[in-house]
């Protein structure tokens, strides 16, 4: 009996052994549906006045003593751009230190951190837009002044964990969102 036993499960074993070999499944690529980029006027009671995408929805969190605070979110991409905006008072240097200082205090868990100077003498618009890469918090942020009245600071953060692979296809794309707002920022009279 022992014999016929082994048996069986020997052919039972050459049966389901002679199957072609198992290949894994080629790696898949992430589509995301983004829509086409598209603007209109913002429309905020700040001092300043810009284009922002379509497909964003703007929350103020706070306008008093000159300081207009609000939030630009992108509910598909899951992500809010928060804006902070303050008078200048004769503390220019302070305000761009800080904002300076508040983006390389990523510089933890970041892989770089490239700056780029953005100058518009026409409109009186100057700043800095900061990328940060590796799995930080805030990939992307910026600042924008006139360099005697008015200072503007941004930061990008995704309601999500911080994975620069998963996230970099949606940060280009809104990253080109905050170059629309930046180039078509004017600051009012």
């Amino acid at each position: 009996m022992r014999v016929e036993v082994l048996v069986s499960l020997f052919m039972v074993c050459l049966f389901f052994s002679c199957e072609e070999p198992v290949n894994p499944k080629p790696k898949g690529q992430l589509r995301l549906a983004l829509p086409e980029h598209s603007y209109r006027p913002l429309d905020m009671p700040c001092p300043f006045e810009s284009e922002i995408p379509e497909y964003s929805m703007t929350h103020l969190r706070k306008n008093e003593d000159g300081n207009c605070w609000f939030n630009l979110s992108f509910p598909k991409q899951k992500a809010t751009l928060h804006f902070t905006y303050k008078p200048v008072e004769g503390n220019l240097d302070i305000m761009v230190d800080e904002a300076i200082k508040l983006t390389y205090d990523h510089h933890i868990k970041a892989d770089g951190i490239n700056s780029k100077n953005y100058i518009d003498t026409l409109h009186h618009v100057y700043g800095t837009l900061f990328e940060v890469t590796g799995e930080v918090a805030s990939s992307t942020q910026f600042y924008l002044t006139d360099s005697t009245t008015h200072f503007l600071r941004a930061s990008l953060y995704f309601n999500a964990a911080p994975n620069q692979d998963s996230l970099a296809p949606v940060t280009a794309f809104i990253r080109e969102d905050i170059l629309h707002f930046m180039e078509s920022l004017r600051w009012k009279k």
